[in-house]
């Protein structure tokens, strides 16, 4: 098994020089893989199946957290919840978790890169905030970088919603979530173009930084926010899935266990259907292909991102990463949305393309945690002196091909519980190893009845293997 690196070496496995690549880092919110180059044939993801071609492509990667900023927290700074306790949104900028400024070494992996000379941004939302700069959803706040020193520029467009948390509450004709109007439709799909809406945008302003810096060696950070809630995207996107066949989730029955959530992100909305428990057949489809017209959406943007890339001869010497933040439930075992232990939650979309990859489908267990390391090892950094060592493992042999497993489970945190994913199960414990529940997984999907009752040599074998 690969080692975690302790990062005392400054020559990287890909190369011997420094700064070897640029990166655009393409983080997309509440992006579970339920795309066409992840076997999701009713899918429409067409540039990011395209993409994928060319790419890696982790069919079991793991977020350590199922939260939006937590998880971001951790896979930026590489490093463990169980170490750092940082399982909140806000973990970035309060409590003992916070980033400090002032430091000589770096604590995220965007901030190594500024201090190893690369021009970095930050368009939309990479860390929890969605513009990079600490507000409240009410706009209250100091408005200082979520990550300190990480950034040369914050250019996230605010277009007619005028801030960052009204960008990404957003409805069409500058209304949000947040505007104190009493917007909260959990659907909306009405836009005619790409840019009467913030997704749209961004992508403009990304294409404009591409352009700015293609003679520079650049750190681009990309977030964009669909399919977050609330469903918004073009009248089109919603349209294209009128003939579609949308299948209800494989597996139905709400689960005994305390992992069971009650949805409450989802049903606060104001939904155009009765918000039963669970949702009756059409508002079932309906709220799926809410959330495939927003992927739809947010897979164009990404497209023509990639196509400027391409068009100005970056896409050669650029690392590229697409990266969802955690999963999402869409109707599986009567749930919708992440904040649970199960797979459903934990896993997201993953693919890298850089220079010297072999494109593939990887069915090896990965985390979040990896991204910092793999970079490094892609791109060496000059700088890289670290605030804190960092826990993940390097994909790099993955890409490569060069290696089937790397740990023995990819572990996540939720709460009081811990959740590890092995090849064939997963293990949901008490932090304590206690109250176990064991799942045989059918490929990534779980029929929600809890084994671990007649299984306890297996719950102890997959507790004790656990990565330290």
């Amino acid at each position: 098994m690969i080692k975690k690196y302790i990062w005392i070496l400054l020559i990287p496995l890909w190369g011997f020089a420094e700064n070897n690549y640029n990166v655009l880092f393409i983080a997309v919110d509440d992006l579970r893989p339920e795309l066409g180059c992840y076997g999701v044939k009713y899918a429409q993801s067409p540039n990011i199946d395209s993409f994928a071609k060319e790419s890696v492509v982790f069919d079991r990667h793991y977020v350590q957290v199922p939260t939006c900023g937590a998880s971001r927290f951790s896979m930026l700074t590489g490093r463990s919840p169980m170490k750092t306790n940082a399982m909140g949104n806000n973990a970035a900028y309060s409590g003992k978790s916070a980033l400090k400024t002032g430091l000589d070494a770096a604590q995220t992996f965007p901030e190594m890169f500024r201090r190893s000379g690369y021009k970095t941004a930050c368009i939309g939302k990479i860390s929890h905030t969605p513009d990079g700069r600490v507000f409240a959803y009410n706009g209250k706040g100091d408005g200082r970088s979520e990550l300190p020193n990480a950034w040369d520029e914050l250019p996230t467009p605010f277009g007619q919603w005028k801030r960052g948390w009204g960008t990404f509450f957003a409805y069409a004709d500058g209304k949000h979530r947040e505007d104190g109007k009493g917007h909260k439709d959990l659907m909306e799909f009405k836009a005619e173009k790409d840019t009467d809406l913030p997704d749209g945008l961004m992508a403009e302003t990304a294409i404009q930084q591409l352009r700015k810096w293609k003679n520079e060696r650049f750190f681009i950070g990309l977030g964009f926010y669909k399919p977050h809630l609330p469903f918004v995207a073009t009248k089109k996107d919603w349209d294209a899935f009128e003939k579609t066949k949308i299948p209800n989730p494989p597996n139905m029955d709400k689960p005994k266990s305390s992992n069971y959530h009650g949805s409450g992100e989802f049903y606060k909305y104001k939904a155009p259907f009765e918000k039963s428990k669970p949702l009756k057949q059409q508002a079932l489809t309906d709220s799926r292909r809410a959330y495939l017209a927003c992927v739809r959406y947010v897979d164009r943007q990404i497209g023509k991102v990639l196509d400027e890339l391409k068009n100005l001869g970056l896409d050669k010497n650029t690392v590229v990463i697409i990266w969802g933040d955690h999963g999402w439930f869409l109707g599986d075992m009567q749930m919708w949305g992440k904040h649970s232990a199960f797979e459903e939650a934990n896993r997201s979309a993953l693919i890298i393309k850089a220079p010297g990859a072999v494109p593939h489908t990887s069915s090896v267990l990965v985390e979040s945690l990896d991204l910092y390391p793999t970079l490094m090892d892609l791109c060496a950094p000059k700088d890289q002196k670290m605030a804190h060592n960092i826990d993940g493992i390097s994909l790099v042999e993955v890409m490569k091909k060069e290696t089937r497993v790397i740990r023995h489970s990819a572990i996540s945190y939720w709460g009081k519980k811990i959740s590890l994913r092995t090849s064939t199960h997963r293990l949901i414990v008490d932090k304590n190893g206690k109250n176990p529940e064991l799942y045989k997984m059918d490929g990534i999907f779980t029929d929600g009845k809890n084994i671990a009752a007649e299984n306890t040599d297996l719950v102890k074998e997959i507790w004790s293997q656990r990565e330290k």
